[in-house]
């Protein structure tokens, strides 16, 4: 079976037991701090299996694509050294929220497996694992299903702590968990490894295919298991890996998805392909890097971004080990959307946004890759005996993406070798920092579980009648709130916006006779929405009726600028092109911000071609419509989902006009016209290749232009002219400015000349050599540089340096004639002097600059200049 015919059986299969199938989410997890990237199947279902949010379905089956190359979850070292190691991969998983238990699923996994009509495996391959406690599980296996007790194995606490064995599973230190069962397979005696839980356990032969994990239990801080009231699976399965079994090879890079990209690599680099362990970083690595990309990933220096780099250099890096020649990998794209964009349309629709992102980052690490070998050159040439040090190795490593066997192969060439411990050392000390600073120490019993959910009446009122379900204080549930106390509300239906999609939550009160309870933000959590606030006056007790009331004004305003975010995005897409996505948004009612992908900034013409398009879609004053629907036919009609939302089985359509559709679950304008006027006050980038756009709208776009002519007045104002001529004012202004410099710059070289004259009367002669170090407070480092060229040539053969406190800094200029540079050189000097005052400096030879923060030490950093002459000479 192919793969695709392999994902397909998976999906329909569990369909056919009443499964709902679910799409695979993003590699950026939604709403999820805890995680760098999507990385298991469950992933989307956290909240469900939290009971922070209940689906339409209490059975689930999905193939999840999934990135593990950063954080606790990292595999990038092992890719294309071993057979079943992937930085991207594909997880088949059935799930149950509260549903069916173990028996059901034991009883699906093996049938999928074993009957003809799906995958057909000998049953005698098949080995399973229990947690070693778990006798419910073993019954089933051995006594239902009738697998003998030879291939039955129990693996215990295996991991040196309570709970922490290969067959237990924890969603982290507190929260879900319990034992697992997995499914083996057995490729042969003819294949060197021992069965699951023996010495030999980490060879070939016996491979896990699928792995059953129970949530049964919830621990809490003292380590203690409490039984869940409702019991849910979670199973996964490896695409990769059953491919693998199915087509009867030993490593995953011998499947029908690797062998087209494969093939396509080995093109773009133009070698053959034997299979090299290169060639299998290269192939691999074009999966998670396109995907990556397709989900909003962009190359960056810190998190997602930083991984996503090392990644695309880490493939380059591979691919000149194998004779390549300037950029191939963005040359590989169209074979992986060849193999996987029916399954995943996201490639197909982001083919040439990938493609220019992967060659625009290796023409940047071709460059890198010259400056890292200049750093290289320069630590060997300063390289005292012959081991290149373990820092230096792990800086070029991880500063400018050299591999380890890069410098090892430099090395060698000088006859040198590399302290390859060191190096480990400081990865190491890199794991634990990467480590410490992963957010998995969250305290899943710590968060506000709420059982109801909330009816949202927003949409059409502004305030209404409700009741109260729930009261918080300090995260805990309370019964009464009193006066003064800060708090959390939840009410059974309300008005108030909860902050979602970049819209802030609704602010307003809460009124239950005398008590009156401030709302200053608005959250939601699975299906309840959170009214945060404090209470003014009164009491409110758990079951009381309240009377609820937005903040009108600053709701208007509001839906003013999440409009104009619409309208903004679809105008972006126009201008710029389609490669541009929403990487994040925060609207209120002061303004609106907009973050989205591009590589360069924004031209003045493309900012007023936005402006006006946005402005004449709002004078059109087109109905802003809303459609419910599932999100199939949302995608039918050409809805684009928001960066960072989360959509349900049923989402809500916003049209405008024929401009924009989009996903939107936010409070908007009757008619684009309501927003009155769009002005772009602000673009600039916030990371690697995403830009960012603030505007305001409406009374605040009208405050702004306001704003705006009363400072051009003032300006004209100051050049005695007008707004009509201002703009000639201000030319005349600036030219008779340039003429003045000018002129001053004559004046300083003149005075300059003048003080050459002076100065080289004083120079003192060592060992023949005219030395002069002279302090001359108020000169510019230009200054300095001009009389140190005059010095020398009045001076002929001679050492030079002058120092000057500038503008509460020091700053520093050598110069040493070209007959001593042989001896002496300026940079040497420079870096004397430029430590002793606080400061850093280097240069040529002949001539060098410097500086530093410590005045007081400029006399002692000038009188270096001597003992450097008389070492040198």
């Amino acid at each position: 079976m192919k793969s695709a015919e392999i994902r397909e059986a998976f999906l329909r299969f569990f369909e056919e037991q009443g499964h709902t199938r679910v799409a695979s989410s993003s590699l950026i997890p939604g709403n999820d701090p805890t995680l760098l990237f999507t990385n298991a199947g469950m992933n989307q279902f956290k909240d469900c299996f939290l009971g922070q949010e209940k689906r339409a379905y209490t059975r689930a089956v999905s193939s999840q694509k999934c990135v593990r190359a950063g954080g606790k979850h990292n595999d990038l070292e092992n890719v294309g050294y071993t057979a079943r190691h992937h930085t991207f991969f594909e997880m088949l998983g059935n799930f149950s929220f509260g549903d069916y238990f173990k028996r059901d699923a034991i009883t699906y996994a093996w049938n999928f497996l074993t009957c003809e009509k799906w995958l057909n495996l000998p049953k005698e391959k098949l080995w399973v694992t229990v947690y070693a406690s778990d006798d419910e599980a073993y019954d089933i296996w051995t006594k239902d299903i009738g697998v003998p007790a030879e291939r039955m194995v129990r693996i215990g606490d295996n991991k040196g702590a309570p709970y922490a064995s290969d067959n237990f599973w924890t969603m982290g230190d507190t929260g879900p968990c319990g034992p697992c069962t997995e499914i083996f397979y057995d490729h042969g005696a003819d294949i060197w490894g021992g069965p699951p839980g023996s010495p030999e356990e980490d060879g070939d032969r016996y491979i896990e295919i699928w792995n059953n994990v129970f949530m049964q239990f919830n621990r809490t801080a003292d380590g203690v298991l409490h039984p869940l009231p409702a019991p849910s699976v979670d199973t996964g399965m490896g695409l990769e890996r059953i491919s693998a079994v199915l087509q009867h090879v030993h490593s995953n890079y011998e499947i029908d998805l690797f062998q087209s990209l494969l093939s396509a690599s080995a093109k773009a680099i133009g070698c053959t392909n034997d299979a090299q362990a290169s060639l299998k970083v290269v192939a691999d690595h074009i999966r998670s890097c396109g995907f990556l990309i397709a989900d909003g990933v962009l190359p960056s220096n810190e998190g997602r971004g930083y991984v996503l780099r090392r990644i695309i250099r880490r493939a380059c890096r591979h691919g000149n080990k194998l004779g390549a020649k300037g950029s191939f990998f963005y040359q590989i794209v169209a074979a992986l959307v060849a193999e996987m964009g029916e399954a995943f349309p996201e490639l197909k629709s982001q083919q040439a946004h990938i493609e220019r992102v992967l060659k625009a980052e290796e023409e940047q690490f071709a460059k890198t890759l010259e400056q890292g070998l200049k750093i290289l050159e320069q630590d060997l040439a300063e390289l005292k005996g012959d081991v290149v040090p373990g820092d230096v190795v792990f800086k070029l490593y991880d500063t400018y993406g050299f591999p380890m066997d890069l410098t090892g192969d430099i090395a060698r060439e000088r006859s040198l070798t590399i302290d390859e411990e060191g190096f480990e050392r400081e990865m190491e000390a890199q794991r634990v920092r990467a480590r410490s600073a992963s957010s998995f120490g969250m305290d899943y019993n710590s968060l506000v579980k709420v059982d109801v959910a909330t009816e949202f009446t927003g949409y059409t009122a502004h305030s209404g009648s409700a009741k109260i379900v729930a009261l918080y204080k300090d995260g805990q549930s309370v019964d009464v709130l009193s006066e003064g106390e800060e708090g959390v509300v939840v009410l059974n239906q309300t008005p108030f916006y909860a902050e979602s999609g970049g819209q802030i939550g609704d602010c307003g009160f809460l009124q239950a006779g005398a008590a009156r309870f401030d709302v200053r933000d608005t959250t939601k959590t699975g299906g309840a929405f959170l009214h945060h606030g404090v209470l003014d006056s009164g009491s409110l007790i758990v079951g009381a009726p309240v009377e609820t009331h937005v903040d009108a004004d600053v709701r208007h305003a509001t839906s003013l600028n999440h409009s104009a975010t619409h309208l903004l995005h679809a105008a972006l897409r126009q201008v710029l092109g389609e490669h541009v996505q929403q990487k994040g948004s925060l609207v209120d009612s002061q303004r609106l911000r907009f973050d989205f992908s591009h590589f360069e900034a924004i031209k003045p013409e493309q900012l007023k071609a936005l402006e006006d398009i946005v402005n004449a879609e709002i004078r059109k004053n087109s109905e802003v419509e809303t459609e419910e629907t599932d999100i199939e036919t949302a995608k039918q009609k050409g809805a684009m989902a928001l960066f960072g939302e989360k959509y349900g089985d049923s989402v809500r359509v916003l049209s405008m006009g024929d401009f924009s559709v989009e996903l939107c679950g936010g409070i908007h304008a009757t008619r684009t016209g309501d927003i009155g006027l769009l002005k772009i006050i602000s673009e600039g980038g916030v990371a690697s290749g995403v830009r960012r756009i603030e505007a305001v709208t409406g009374a605040a776009a009208l405050a702004y232009l306001n704003a705006a002519e009363e400072q051009l007045k003032e300006a004209a104002n100051l050049v005695k002219g007008s707004r009509d001529n201002l703009i000639d004012k201000l030319s005349a202004v600036l030219e008779r400015n340039r003429l003045l410099e000018k002129q001053l710059e004559q004046l300083q070289a003149k005075a300059a000349s003048a003080a050459g004259d002076d100065l080289s009367a004083s120079a003192l002669d060592v060992k023949g050599v005219k030395v002069l170090a002279v302090r001359l407070d108020g000169q510019d480092g230009k200054a300095l540089l001009a009389l140190v060229d005059q010095l020398k040539n009045k001076l002929g053969r001679a050492v030079i340096l002058l120092g000057s406190v500038h503008e509460e800094k020091v700053v520093l200029v050598a110069g040493v004639t070209k007959d001593l540079t042989g001896q002496l050189k300026a940079g040497d000097l420079m870096k004397q002097a430029a430590a002793a005052v606080g400061g850093k400096g280097g240069g040529r030879p002949d001539m060098a600059q410097g500086g530093g923060i410590d005045a007081g030490a400029l006399d002692a950093a000038l009188a270096l200049t001597v003992p450097f002459v008389e070492q040198g000479l």
